[in-house]
């Protein structure tokens, strides 16, 4: 798979010196590239007489922004990275210790993994030695292997990271901090969920998760989840997600949340986990969330992780404190999406409603054909376009099937205006506009007495006025234009079918100048029809 690295051996280094060049001077590093790497505060003393607790996290890379991503007033004061998925040094971590600590002492924060124990308690053990205050705990917050001896340390880490973070920041000593940290630990539960493994750098990708299947409680270094489950969409996934989390719910407690994206979701997606954890098993007792967001990733696993923190008093003050890292998300109260109404001014025109067999009968099977078509239409527009041309005429179709009932089918100039306000508000994008357009005109026509076919000609003729587009640009018209002229001159439906498929067809060859193809280039569109004119020409098709 191709990435935008140029080599493994350099991936780490040249990302940090990147992240490093982007913080406006927030930033620094040790002088020990490559086998040192180490971010530090730009703002943080390089003296032993710094009188605050330093707090230290670090571990392997590839899970940006963790860990460099979190440097900064109010989290971390040092970085210590290894390369991807793998400890750093027990070098590396000494000269991180050596470089901020001064006679407050630091808290290492660790999550648990032989080699980060091993290194970054070693590490601890030789600072000790040189007269440094070495505190270290260790983040054990996944609850996917409850059988296990150690349990690893994932995404809840980050809530750790924060409150240690703040609590340094207030000039609090370095027992407290680690009191508090500890504490923290021992409220903390994670597990995470994902539909593809992760690429990594200079490696095959490895492909051990089944369509329709999903790994649940994985780790964020690629290894395999303790499970697989069948995938059944976002809200079945967040339900077997909070079942796990819920027996490690605190009685009487308010819980914050952290939804965090391993990387390879999109904000979508992680939209509607976020609502669907609102909804779930959990949302009576939480009342703070992280996220979503990337915030300890796997790479780029296509997958979501969630934590819990059942609060103490006093955390929601440092869960909330500033800071100045751009990549962490704050803690927010949940709350009830807050709704108000529409302005006035855009009320939506009422129409009587009035019953016509035949009309309905003629909606009805139009609305039909164009749902069938859907994958038929995304798949053509993928090949030019973004793919959604099916999908937003079949969801158009289907809304305009459930209002039937209320359309003035009687009324032949109040049904084709009300047909373009409802395709207006249902279709959206540009193909909305233009046929909310089309039928509106066509509407006036109609009502200053034209037949359908000359109605729908103005509606047209309008379309192309306002939307730019003419019959040679390979847009819908070179399919609609000859369809209509058919209809008026007397060809009937299959007469007009027959022209929109000619004209579907004569698009393959066409140079795009309007319309989404119009950017694309002519070598992708050669030998493809435009997907609009072609679910012009299919609709005709299936009416004939």
């Amino acid at each position: 798979m191709s990435q935008f690295i140029n080599a493994r051996e350099t991936l780490v280094t040249e990302a940090l010196d990147g992240l490093l060049r982007g913080s406006g001077g927030r930033l620094a590093r040790l002088d020990g590239y490559p086998h040192v790497k180490v971010i530090v505060r730009a703002d943080w003393p390089q003296n032993d007489g710094v009188d605050r607790v330093a707090v230290i996290s670090g571990g392997g890379s590839g899970h940006e922004p963790a860990h460099a991503g979190f440097v900064g007033d109010g989290l971390l004061t040092a970085a210590v990275c290894g390369e991807v998925f793998a400890s750093p040094s027990v070098d590396a971590v000494l000269a991180g210790i050596l470089s901020v600590t001064g006679p407050a002492g630091c808290l290492l924060i660790v999550k648990n993994y032989t080699g980060d124990r091993l290194n970054f308690g070693l590490a601890a053990a030789r600072a000790r030695a040189l007269g440094r205050r070495v505190e270290m705990v260790v983040v054990d917050d996944d609850i996917a292997l409850p059988e296990a001896v150690q349990a690893r340390g994932v995404a809840g880490t980050l809530f750790v990271h924060k409150i240690a973070g703040a609590l340094a920041a207030g000039g609090v000593g370095l027992d407290h901090v680690a009191a508090a940290a500890r504490s923290a630990i021992g409220r903390l539960a994670s597990i995470g969920m994902s539909l593809d493994t992760c690429t990594i750098p200079g490696s095959p990708k490895e492909s051990r998760i089944a369509a329709g299947q999903a790994e649940l409680g994985l780790g964020i270094h690629g290894e395999p989840g303790s499970e697989k489950v069948a995938f059944e969409g976002a809200k079945a996934a967040v339900a077997l997600v909070a079942e796990r989390l819920r027996p490690h719910l605190a009685a009487g407690r308010r819980h914050a949340l952290l939804l965090n994206n391993l990387g390879g979701c999109t904000p979508l997606e992680m939209g509607v986990l976020a609502e669907e954890l609102c909804r779930s098993a959990l949302a009576p007792a939480l009342g703070w969330m992280i996220g979503p967001a990337p915030l300890m990733t796997s790479l780029d696993m296509r997958g979501f992780s969630v934590s819990l923190l059942a609060l103490q008093d006093g955390e929601e003050v440092l869960l909330t404190a500033p800071t100045g890292c751009p990549a962490w998300a704050p803690l927010r109260p949940l709350g009830p999406p807050e709704v108000r109404p529409m302005p006035a001014g855009l009320a939506p025109q009422s129409f009587a409603p009035s019953a016509d067999p035949a009309m309905r009968a003629l909606l009805e099977r139009c609305c039909t054909v164009l749902a069938s078509q859907e994958a038929a239409l995304n798949a053509l527009d993928a090949k030019v376009g973004d793919g959604d041309t099916g999908s937003t005429l079949a969801t158009a179709a289907r809304s305009l099937l459930a209002a039937a009932d209320g359309l003035p089918l009687a009324d032949r100039p109040a049904l084709l205006t009300a047909i373009g306000l409802a395709l207006g508000t249902s279709m959206g994008g540009s193909s909305g506009v233009l046929l909310a357009i089309f039928f509106a005109g066509a509407g006036e026509a109609a009502a200053a007495g034209a037949d359908w076919p000359a109605a729908l000609q103005a509606g047209l003729a309008r379309m192309a006025a306002v939307g730019g587009a003419k019959a040679g640009d390979r847009t819908m018209i070179d399919a609609l234009a000859p369809a209509l002229e058919a209809l008026a001159a007397g060809g009937g439906v299959a007469g007009a079918a027959k022209a929109a498929r000619a004209g579907a067809d004569a698009t393959r060859a066409m140079t795009a100048r309007a319309g989404r193809s119009a950017y694309v280039s002519a070598g992708d569109l050669s030998g493809h029809a435009d997907p609009g004119a072609e679910a012009v020409a299919r609709l005709f098709e299936g009416l004939a």
